[in-house]
C-alpha cells in the first residue's frame, strides 16, 4: 500500500488522504456496536465502536483478510461532540484490534442508525495483494 501525500500537504492526524493498492477486493457493509448474534452488550460509545471493529476483523477474516489489508474505512456517528470526548479510547480500540492508521477515512455525523441503539456504523474496503 502505498499512502498518497501531496508534496506540501501536512501529514493528516489519524489517516490518510489517500491510498493506492492492486489486489483482491473486499468490501464490508457497515457494522455496528452488537455482537454477531445481533445484540448490544452496551449503550457506550467506545465499547460499540470496539466491538463494530472486532465484527469488522471477523468479517476480514472470513474472507482471507486481516485489519492490515483495510484501505478505507468510512465512519456514520450520532454525536460528534461524544466521539471527540471519547477519542482516546476509541484510538486506543482501534490501535488494538486495526493496527495503523494509515487507511483513507471519512467520518460523518447522522441525526440517527437504522438500529436505534446503535451509536457509530463502520464500513470497510480491504485490498489483499495477491
Amino acid at each position: 500500500m502505498q499512502v498518497l501525500l501531496p508534496a506540501g500537504w501536512p501529514r493528516p492526524k489519524g489517516y490518510a488522504n489517500g491510498v493506492a493498492v492492486s489486489g483482491r477486493q473486499i468490501y464490508v457493509a457497515g457494522m455496528i456496536g452488537w455482537d454477531g448474534q445481533g445484540r448490544f452488550h452496551t449503550d457506550d460509545l467506545a465499547g460499540q465502536v470496539r466491538q463494530a471493529l472486532q465484527n469488522v476483523v471477523e468479517v476480514l477474516r472470513e474472507g482471507g483478510a486481516g485489519p492490515e489489508h483495510i484501505v478505507r474505512m468510512t465512519w456514520y456517528i450520532t454525536d460528534k461532540k461524544e466521539y471527540l470526548a471519547r477519542q482516546a479510547e476509541i484510538g486506543q480500540a482501534y490501535r488494538e484490534l486495526i493496527g495503523s492508521f494509515s487507511v483513507a477515512m471519512t467520518a460523518v455525523q447522522v441525526a440517527a442508525l437504522i438500529e436505534d441503539r446503535a451509536k457509530v456504523e463502520i464500513e470497510v474496503t480491504a485490498v489483499v495483494p495477491e
